[in-house]
């Protein structure tokens, strides 16, 4: 990968990591089911406009609205608002995991040893998380665990759905996510017109750094590097953004950094790696890269 794609690369897992530094500023000023709406308005406004869709895409559309915009994002900002930064970003990562598990059951994929291996240390380091200060109470553990179920079923059926363009995708999601978000947010919150108006510039700058920073500019390099490149040698690099969500979070909010967290953390982004890798190096090793 040239040094160009691959600074673009750590940009992007940079912008990611700073997100969920970002997530835990916005719910300190907005209910996070709000905040999620916000984020979901502004990111509908500025990508359907421009990126229509047939009519038959539209039930696939709402499915994943539900799944990926109020299963996954409204958890994780739920989970967020209750949890720390760096051990909030360690369990939301447990989505890979979970994919893989869900694979194996739904779709008959075969669990060889090494991702065997690499669901075990995930599940060990969370289970060494859990015996550290920095779990967060039960109910945000749970929507954070929540969050990563949706995101790992909204990989498999974005995976087996309709070929749609990334961007329209995550337009259309989040145009009819808002109306799932705005009434959940009005049967389980409160006070969201007094937060509208005095959130100031860092509750509103943590929705547009949400909306146009992560979800738009930060997807719209990931998708053209991989239009680049061999997955292989781009999915790797989102290891990272764990690492530096924990490494901000004791910067930015003076986190704490014990035992539990790095160890824990550690055999979770281990674990990880060799579910995310090894399947790539057996390709590679089955099919060489001639341009390597």
């Amino acid at each position: 990968m040239p040094l160009r794609d691959l600074l673009l690369g750590l940009g992007v897992i940079a912008i990611w990591a700073l997100n969920v530094i970002v997530i835990k500023i916005g719910v300190d000023h907005f209910p996070p089911l709000l905040m999620t709406a916000l984020r979901f308005v502004l990111v509908a406004a500025i990508l359907v406009p421009f990126r229509p869709v047939s009519r038959s895409q539209l039930p696939f559309l709402l499915l994943i609205s539900f799944v990926f915009g109020t299963l996954h994002f409204a958890m994780l900002f739920i989970g967020l608002s209750q949890a720390e930064a760096g051990t909030g970003a360690l369990l939301a990562q447990m989505g890979t995991p979970f994919a893989t598990i869900l694979a194996a059951i739904f779709l008959k994929e075969a669990i060889d040893a090494p991702r065997l291996g690499g669901l075990v240390l995930s599940f060990a380091g969370v289970a060494v998380l859990v015996g550290g200060p920095t779990l967060p109470p039960p109910l945000a553990t749970a929507a954070l665990f929540i969050s990563a179920t949706g995101w790992a079923t909204s990989q498999l059926l974005i995976k087996h759905g309709p070929p749609i363009p990334p961007l329209t995708l995550a337009g259309w999601m989040a145009l009819f996510a808002v109306p799932q978000l705005i009434l959940e947010s009005w049967w389980f919150e409160s006070g969201q017109l007094s937060a509208m108006q005095e959130a100031g510039w860092a509750g509103w700058g943590a929705v547009f750094y949400t909306a146009v920073m992560s979800s738009i500019v930060a997807y719209g390099i990931w998708y053209g590097l991989l239009r680049r490149h061999p997955i292989n040698r781009v999915v790797p690099l989102t290891l990272l953004i764990p690492v530096g969500a924990v490494l901000l979070g004791v910067l930015l909010l003076d986190e704490g950094l014990g035992l539990n967290k790095l160890l824990g953390g550690s055999l979770v982004v281990l674990g990880i790696a060799m579910i995310v890798l090894y399947p790539q190096r057996r390709n590679l090793s089955a099919k060489p890269n001639r341009r390597s």
